[in-house]
């Protein structure tokens, strides 16, 4: 026996006539690049989206044609987000903290056929300019009206100002079609494309409003300090839109007074970073910890890599902020798992729950996990460690026009994520290390993720990264890099002494190495390739 219910799709275009009839009084609010706010409604969101998606079907962009972006997030680029899909196009986001030939390969890999660009990261694109194969430039400058642009460059505003709202069309894709894509970092390889569907980005979005997850609403002010470059800045735009939450857009703005400035004048209820964002924010306000009210803020969400426990005790002890950690991929749009206490665990320790905190939490609803080792599925003991395998209706199935990338993707239809995990009981989440980054030494395993959380909880330390260098008898040994808080340097002692109470010995690195900065990838990560690189030579003595 079949339902009786309707076959209504899970598309883009009905949340722009919701937004506009039910929300059209909430503001967007975008500081432009001369540190000026720009305000507008929801209601002229939706008009000017409607006047971008006639304005690229007038530019001759087809049913399933990307239009790529390279932009800073602000109010132009959530109308991007929308316009694209609602001209029956793919929103496809350019990483701006790429090498120009990576933008190049991408854009031209992707298809492109428009790229819209910030008029701040024009000279960026000018040095693709000649290798791109997209057709149009269009070039978007925030806050002001329609200006000239040399060598064919068309003007956003100009389009925006010459098309009519009125001719507007709303398209009946199947929810199935592609609506939006992003390409991996390329941290193991070339970058692959990642095609989310309109069903997909509708669904992620609802579960983004559940109250155990990000638990976006009207009433919430949302700030995203992710980029919208980065995996659709976790895809919250699309939710708030359809939520009706008030959006602040910090534009090319990111260091930290800029930022708690922001979150404390436009009274932000939740914002979401990575932990490199976090700690510098930490700092600010530890320096100056009665400058800002930010007692509205009711959500700090961390993602993108393990966020130090110190950290998010850090802003709880000392400033009564909120700090959840959460987990995903690209392939996974993001949302994977969030990691709230659940109410079984009322009666742990404060300790213990900045502990629990720290893991990846537990899976989203409709998004299953498990756990693969050599010799099977791993057990749900907190101890045994596999790599992570998810499912679910927003995780990608393959990648796009690739080869590359095929053996991430099981006989059976789960991802392999490449991350070595261990899951407890109540089904918490904790990410012990990358595949790629875990140290084999002596045949066992030593997270490099948990030493580097507890070495950034050395009063000494600001930043910290660990590899696996050569031994000539236990193979792999960790090397700890670190960056230092202040003048003071420790010596390799008193950072083994620091570790000693949390780790088995043989976890201990072996040696120090004080440098300036970590290197990162473009979405804010370690880039422990480069470090391995430059201390591909290193040399340890032959001894237990």
């Amino acid at each position: 026996m079949r339902g009786l219910m309707m076959d209504y799709p899970l598309t883009l275009p009905p949340l722009l006539e919701r937004a506009q009839t039910l929300f059209g009084y909430r503001e967007i609010v975008t500081r432009l690049p001369d540190q000026s706010l720009h305000r507008y409604t929801m209601a002229n969101f939706v008009e000017r989206a409607k006047r971008l998606a006639v304005a690229l079907k007038k530019l001759g962009v087809e049913p399933g044609d990307r239009v790529g972006t390279l932009a800073w997030n602000h109010y132009q680029h959530l109308e991007a987000y929308f316009g694209i899909p609602c001209a029956s196009g793919v929103l496809h986001t350019l990483n701006l903290r790429l090498h120009p030939d990576d933008i190049t390969y991408i854009a031209n890999h992707a298809g492109d056929r428009v790229i819209l660009v910030d008029d701040t990261l024009l000279p960026l694109l000018e040095q693709c300019l000649g290798k791109l194969d997209a057709e149009r430039i269009v070039v978007m400058s925030q806050g002001g009206g329609p200006r000239e642009w040399p060598d064919g460059l068309l003007d956003y505003e100009t389009l925006l100002a010459d098309a009519d709202p009125g001719s507007y069309e709303a398209p009946d894709p199947d929810e199935n079609d592609a609506a939006a894509m992003c390409y991996t970092s390329g941290t193991t390889g070339m970058p692959k494309g990642v095609v989310y569907s309109h069903r997909s980005i509708m669904l992620h979005a609802m579960a983004l409003a559940m109250s155990d997850l990000f638990a976006i609403r009207e009433r919430t002010a949302y700030l995203p300090v992710v980029p919208m470059f980065h995996v659709n800045a976790w895809g919250t735009p699309f939710c708030c839109v359809m939520m009706g939450a008030k959006q602040v857009f910090p534009g090319p703005h990111l260091d930290a007074a800029s930022l708690c400035d922001l979150l404390a004048s436009e009274k932000v209820t939740i914002t979401a970073g990575v932990p490199t964002i976090w700690l510098a924010i930490l700092e600010h306000l530890d320096s100056d910890p009665e400058r800002y009210d930010l007692s509205e803020i009711e959500l700090m969400l961390v993602g993108g890599a393990a966020a130090p426990p110190t950290m998010i005790q850090g802003f709880d002890e000392r400033h009564g902020l909120n700090v959840v950690h959460a987990w995903g991929m690209t392939e996974t749009s993001p949302l994977g798992s969030v990691s709230y206490v659940s109410p079984k665990h009322d009666d742990l320790s404060r300790e213990e729950k900045f502990v629990l905190r720290a893991k990846q939490g537990r899976m989203s609803p409709l998004v299953e996990v498990r756990g693969q080792a050599r010799d099977g599925l791993i057990p749900w003991d907190g101890e045994t460690v596999g790599e992570l395998e998810v499912r679910g209706p927003w995780v990608a199935s393959s990648y796009y026009d690739s080869e590359q990338g095929a053996d991430s993707f099981t006989e059976d239809g789960w991802f392999r994520t490449g991350d070595i995990v261990s899951i407890d009981a109540d089904g918490y989440i904790r990410i012990e290390d990358r595949a790629k980054d875990v140290i084999k030494s002596g045949g066992e395993w030593i997270s490099s993720i948990a030493l580097e959380n507890a070495l950034m909880g050395h009063p000494d330390v600001a930043e910290a990264a660990v590899i696996a260098i050569a031994h000539p008898k236990w193979i792999e040994r960790p090397l700890a890099v670190i960056v230092l808080s202040g003048d003071k340097s420790p010596t390799l002692a008193e950072v083994r002494s620091h570790l000693e109470p949390h780790f088995a010995a043989w976890w201990l690195p072996d040696a120090l190495e004080v440098v300036d900065e970590i290197p990162r990838t473009s979405t804010g990560k370690f880039k422990k390739s480069v470090l391995r690189d430059r201390f591909a030579d290193y040399q340890l003595p032959d001894e237990d």
